[in-house]
């Protein structure tokens, strides 16, 4: 057991490295997931250079053959220096590629396995988790999303209303969503807000939706290509989100948009509503309720106060420290 958990591989720091950091990301077939690797990847390639790879990820089966025979498919692949993973099916992957080819294990989120089975572990703040010498703790999941270089009067006239649905962190009522975009359009005549639901939005949603509004435009998810969002936040700086979709909360934050949250039912034991919580009482995001208490119909929330999140910038140069360390 002591050989599946030590540390294997040698990368070199960035004064001796003759080649690119080599990462490795294992593609579980979650977009979600992958977003969160891939947003680690391309911010080490901003701070240092990078050859990023994506593979997927191994059936369980083969995993442990490949840990247990130290044999692994990419044998022609550069040996990886950092081997990146999000969710529960990448983790005997990472242990299995680690074993066979070198390189140190990032696991992404909260893993199934013990942590210290992999090098690093970035975790969200809201899964618990103290940080220490091989832990990080972040703001959110990691995410893709840039800020844009500049914001004009054209993005403060645009805005997006993101819309989850179904989930355990809150009783959905379509309802009451329902009034609150209503009171969003409404209120801000000057700004016109895009639309778009989720996969977990109630079938029937959308044909509850006012038609009367001339400052709103509706794209369902299924009419979004895989780059809408990230290309729509740079063009928006005025942004509403359910509070199940905390993912799109912390994407919105990093693109530096104005961030206000639905107002929906808490489950007291969720974890995620804690973070949403959290960022409402920091200031990051601003509630309907608290909205509909200002004064003015749609201040300039919070950018003046905070800028962007850059989890996964924080992230890179953290890595980049640890392997620098290590070396």
């Amino acid at each position: 057991m002591r050989e599946r958990i030590a540390r294997q591989g040698r990368p070199l720091t960035e004064a001796t490295r003759t080649h690119p950091l080599v990462v490795w990301v294992i593609n579980d077939g979650k977009p979600g997931h992958v977003n969160q690797s891939l947003g680690l990847a391309e911010a080490l390639a901003r701070a240092s250079p990078t050859d990023i790879r994506t593979f997927p990820a191994l059936a369980p089966w083969r995993a442990w053959l490949a840990w247990l025979s130290k044999r692994a498919p990419h044998g022609k692949e550069p040996r990886p220096d950092l081997i990146v993973g999000a969710g529960h099916a990448t983790h005997l992957t990472l242990l299995a590629l680690r074993r066979a080819r070198g390189g140190r294990a990032v696991v992404l989120m909260k893993p199934s396995l013990p942590r210290r089975a992999f090098d690093l572990c970035i975790i969200p703040e809201h899964d618990g988790v103290e940080p220490d010498a091989h832990t990080l703790v972040t703001e959110g999941a990691l995410n893709r999303i840039r800020p844009p270089a500049l914001r004009t009067t054209e993005t403060a006239t645009r805005g997006l209303l993101l819309i989850g649905g179904v989930s355990t962190h809150f009783t959905w009522d379509s309802d009451a969503i329902l009034l609150q975009i209503q009171s969003i359009t409404a209120r801000t005549p000057a700004i016109q807000w895009t639309l778009t639901t989720s996969r977990r939005t109630p079938e029937d949603f959308l044909a509850q939706l006012p038609k009367t509004a001339p400052n709103l435009t509706v794209v369902p998810h299924t009419a979004t290509p895989p780059d809408w969002l990230p290309a729509q936040l740079a063009r928006c700086d005025n942004v509403w989100v359910t509070p199940d979709s905390a993912s799109m909360v912390f994407e919105a934050l990093t693109a530096g948009a104005d961030v206000g949250v639905f107002d929906l039912p808490v489950n007291p034991k969720s974890r995620v509503a804690w973070a949403i919580a959290r960022l409402a009482d920091a200031g990051r995001v601003t509630r309907f309720t608290a909205w509909c208490a200002q004064e003015t119909p749609y201040p300039a929330l919070r950018r003046k106060t905070n800028p962007p999140l850059a989890e996964a910038d924080r992230c890179a140069a953290w890595i980049l420290d640890w392997l620098g360390a290590k070396h």
